[in-house]
């Protein structure tokens, strides 16, 4: 496995892994008519928005035998309560089906904790819907743990209740820190 900066190119198949490990993760959390209809198409823009953008969203893939299996988006937080010069927010992680289970998830997540970490941000955040116990499980293994943040996601076509993960990023040496607005500190 191989993990690197998505490029502009990548937005397909980003989108196709997107589309695929919500139809296989949230049958039973969010309402299956909404999920048999979405198509990749319906998070093609956003992606390519998101790979032109810089430096955020900063997006990781990750490769097997040069097929994307996985993805990471992160940014600076979101959160009205959050001091966004020093709390970062893991956007969205998802793993195409197939490679759950296989440590792809776990190299993603360490990934983005390190390039936050670098660009100057001293704890993260990730929302995660409240019913999706699997996900929680695997925040909560690897260091996660909720901070009492929750809030109601508005999708348009329904709303999802989520919950706020946070944890403390790994300190990183002071010659590769860079500022949080992407500038170099030395």
């Amino acid at each position: 496995m191989q993990l690197r900066r998505a490029r502009s190119e990548d937005a397909r198949a980003i989108a196709e892994v997107h589309v695929r490990s919500w139809k296989a993760a949230f049958p039973g959390l969010l309402p299956q008519d909404y999920l048999d209809a979405l198509g990749p198409e319906d998070r093609l823009g956003q992606w390519q928005e998101a790979l032109v953008s810089s430096p955020w969203p900063a997006v990781l893939v990750a490769e097997q035998e040069g097929t994307i299996v996985g993805f990471v988006a992160m940014a600076p937080s979101r959160d009205t309560d959050a001091d966004r010069a020093v709390v970062g927010e893991i956007q969205t992680i998802y793993l195409d089906p197939p490679a759950w289970g296989g440590g792809v998830g776990l190299a993603l997540l360490r990934a983005a904790e390190v390039e936050l970490a670098t660009a100057g941000f001293v704890s993260a955040t990730l929302w995660v819907l409240a019913t999706n116990a699997k996900a929680r499980r695997f925040y909560e293994r690897h260091g996660w743990a909720t901070d009492g943040g929750t809030q109601l996601h508005d999708w348009g076509a329904f709303a999802s209740p989520d919950v706020r993960y946070r944890r403390t990023l790994p300190a990183v040496p002071v010659g590769r820190q860079r500022r949080a607005r992407g500038g170099d500190t030395s």
